[in-house]
């Protein structure tokens, strides 16, 4: 499947292959803020000045819940950018295939991407495993690679071809912000029930890490795969060892059948549960009441600037969500009343600072940036602390400004952007939640400032 957009201030249009998403599937059909999206293959084609971008989102399979969300807020990052110039004129455009939630179906997705399409610029998947299979391709190529996934892989060391920039918060985050979780509440005692997929078995294996570090004893781990019948003794065996606190890591399909089959067998231990659980769908598929009172952490979407620190271990953060609360209403006015995911926001911001970056690049340069090498140093350039920041509220006063050659940092949606010499964005907190009925409630966000062994 595949879907070209371009947006502007009074045109949209789409061309997408014979395709009919369902953005409700098994465990999946709950979820009632995500309508089902159809395709249709009667628009024109794209116009041949379109500066276009690749993106790969799970539209079906066992992730398709989030998909269509995603990809709403990618539509409206292009509009924005549209409505506020474009690239001198020319429509940004996004080519979006499906990812199938497959490592094997979406591989050959990305592959079309970046040979049958020749996209110069990409966004996501969602998929660990399937952004670490490309990364040669990338280099290769010199393709720029936009990560805003949370799952999306770890970027530690510089190229010399290609770009690759992670927008959300590294699995050493979450592991440092559960940790210190388990730590506030005095507990001494841990392990994990942890699917074996790259980002879930990351972040089990970063919590007992930094637990450790924090003076706590690992108790022994279970691992489970994706997609089995039934968890009953995975279950038993991760509340066996009597952890005064078990870490749930894995996605909300899967989630969702172990939740249910742990409280019908009694409801033994207590959870802390990873940040890919702050979904809907989980609680739409689990008995009602169930995971009351867990607490959780998912990224933060306080500005830096919005949050306060005190204490001598940055133990107490007070955080405002106002710039969230200003993104979650223009999305929910321009979609009807949907609601964005919280990785929404970070796809908002990745199609917006590549944007920024081409502008930025071909006003210095008088070229568009087509080496993907290149077009990370500058946005990591442009986002340098030093410069004047400007906000996603405010692209049509920014845009002529970037046009200019003035340099501009970005006040995202998500995150106001400062990225280490790696292209990682910089984290300082992440949200602590719990679960209250239908409803995840928000509680004092906690530090990422995780000490390590010298």
């Amino acid at each position: 499947m595949d879907c070209f957009y371009r947006i502007g201030a009074a045109f949209v249009s789409a061309h997408r292959g014979r395709c009919e998403r369902s953005l409700r599937a098994g465990l999946l059909v709950g979820l009632a803020s995500l309508n089902s999206a159809s395709c249709a293959s009667t628009a024109p084609d794209r116009p041949e000045d379109a500066v276009v971008i690749g993106a790969l989102l799970p539209f079906s399979g066992s992730e398709s819940a989030i998909g269509r969300n995603l990809e709403q807020a990618m539509l409206l990052a292009l509009e924005d950018l549209n409505d506020a110039g474009g690239l001198d004129g020319r429509p940004f455009y996004v080519r979006s295939r499906d990812s199938h939630s497959s490592s094997v179906r979406g591989l050959d997705q990305l592959l079309e991407l970046l040979y049958t399409d020749g996209v110069n610029y990409l966004v996501g998947p969602e998929e660990n495993e399937l952004a670490g299979k490309i990364a040669q391709d990338v280099r290769l190529n010199d393709t720029f690679h936009m990560l805003p996934g949370y799952a999306a892989p770890t970027v530690a060391r510089s190229e010399a071809r290609g770009g690759r920039m992670r927008l959300a918060p590294s699995s050493l985050d979450v592991g440092c912000a559960l940790a210190k979780v388990a730590a506030l509440a005095h507990i001494k005692t841990v392990n994990t029930l942890a699917a074996q997929d790259d980002y879930n078995s990351t972040v089990s294996s970063a919590f007992t890490t930094q637990f450790e570090y924090l003076g706590g004893r690992i108790l022994p781990s279970v691992s489970f795969t994706s997609g089995e019948q039934t968890y009953t003794s995975k279950i038993d065996s991760a509340f066996k060892p009597d952890a005064e606190r078990t870490l749930l890591a894995a996605y909300p399909a899967t989630a969702s059948t172990i939740v249910t089959e742990w409280a019908g067998s009694g409801r033994p231990g207590t959870w802390l549960l990873g940040p890919a659980l702050r979904a809907e769908v989980l609680l739409a598929n689990i008995p009602a009441g169930s995971l009351d009172g867990f607490l959780g952490v998912s990224p933060s979407l306080s500005l830096r600037s919005e949050c306060d620190v005190t204490g001598e271990d940055e133990e107490t953060v007070d955080c405002t969500t106002g710039n969230a609360a200003a993104f979650i209403e223009r999305f929910s006015r321009r979609w009807d009343g949907d609601t964005p995911l919280p990785a929404a926001h970070f796809y908002y911001d990745g199609v917006v600072l590549i944007a920024m970056g081409l502008v930025y690049g071909k006003a210095k340069s008088g070229e568009i940036p087509s080496s993907g090498h290149a077009l990370e140093n500058i946005i990591r350039e442009l986002n340098s602390p030093d410069h004047e920041a400007v906000s996603w509220r405010d692209l049509r006063a920014a845009m002529p400004r970037l046009r200019a050659g003035i340099p501009l940092r970005y006040v995202g949606a998500a995150a106001e952007y400062e990225f280490d010499e790696y292209g990682a964005n910089r984290h300082y907190f992440m949200q602590r939640w719990t679960v209250d009925g239908d409803a995840f409630v928000d509680l004092p966000p906690v530090s990422v400032a995780c000490r390590t062994p010298e």
